[in-house]
């Protein structure tokens, strides 16, 4: 009989190579079905198969999400927009009633917290500008409309807030971690004002997420990506509490306030989040 000890170790190198045949194998599906799709359904296009690559991570790397919050009750407001859910389950959707985009900001502890945007939120998503380099992760970045930021660049910031503006302007949704790098334990780090700066430009709401992951420990600190990937893909399961909060009005605010009310809020979601993770066990 085998033992626990080198299954673990086994699934490192197994989800690894199931990452890189679904990025491709999606990526390929996502070509063909843009290529048959009009031109005006491109962007629906584009989100569903977000979603349904999103998904296929989390059931590859074992992260049994509980979603809560907006996510559990508000969703039937954008179903009523007219928000369709072709990958099947719920998500947030990027746009609000009126047709603006919508800023996502959510804590940031794990590189699995990309997989979970790409599953529940129609957002694009801001990250750092080496990225973009990177082996299939940068291909799969850069073709799903990454704004990328070099956060030693004032020049790159400002253009990246320029981007975000128009993203929102135009009704892309946005997701931010605007603590600037991940971190350990449930403390919400200070924001950094870049996506309060570009929300509150155009009016667009803002939508605080809480994140949480249960079991062995997630966080991506003191550690190479490889080291990173290797420690949270050696677990079996991992269990994850997702809280979406209710927005938050920028029309007319000050961008200072928002951002510390958009702070406070999704601190309130991270204890939330957990506190359910304690009492689900």
């Amino acid at each position: 009989m085998v033992s626990a000890r080198p299954l673990d170790a086994l699934r490192f190198p197994l989800r690894t190579a199931g990452f890189v045949g679904l990025t491709f194998g999606m990526y390929g599906l996502l070509e063909v079905d843009t290529a048959i799709s009009p031109a005006a359904d491109r962007e629906v296009v584009l989100h569903t198969w977000m979603r349904r690559y999103g998904r296929a991570l989390l059931k590859l790397y074992g992260l049994d999400v509980r979603a809560g919050g907006l996510l559990q009750g508000e969703l039937a407001a954008g179903r009523a927009a007219g928000a369709a859910d072709p990958a099947g389950a719920g998500y947030c959707p990027g746009r609000d009633a009126a047709g603006l985009g919508r800023l996502f900001v959510m804590n940031h502890r794990s590189a699995l917290d990309i997989m979970i945007t790409l599953a529940f939120f129609e957002a694009t998503v801001v990250s750092r500008a080496d990225l973009a380099g990177w082996p299939v992760i940068g291909m799969a970045a850069r073709r799903v409309g990454t704004l990328f930021v070099d956060r030693s660049s004032k020049r790159s910031g400002s253009a990246v807030v320029q981007a975000m503006s128009s993203a929102l302007k135009g009704g892309r949704g946005v997701m931010v971690y605007p603590e600037g790098t991940t971190f350990a334990g449930d403390e919400v780090r200070p924001f950094r004002a870049g996506g309060f700066t570009a929300a509150c430009r155009v009016g667009a709401e803002i939508v605080p997420v809480g994140l949480v992951y249960g079991g062995a420990e997630s966080s991506y600190a003191d550690e190479s990506f490889t080291t990173h990937m290797a420690r949270v893909s050696r677990a079996r399961r991992i269990p994850v509490a997702l809280e979406v909060g209710a927005p938050i009005a920028t029309v007319g605010q000050d961008v200072g306030e928002v951002r510390d009310e958009s702070h406070r809020a999704v601190q309130a979601l991270v204890r939330r989040a957990r506190a359910r993770l304690a009492a689900d066990g």
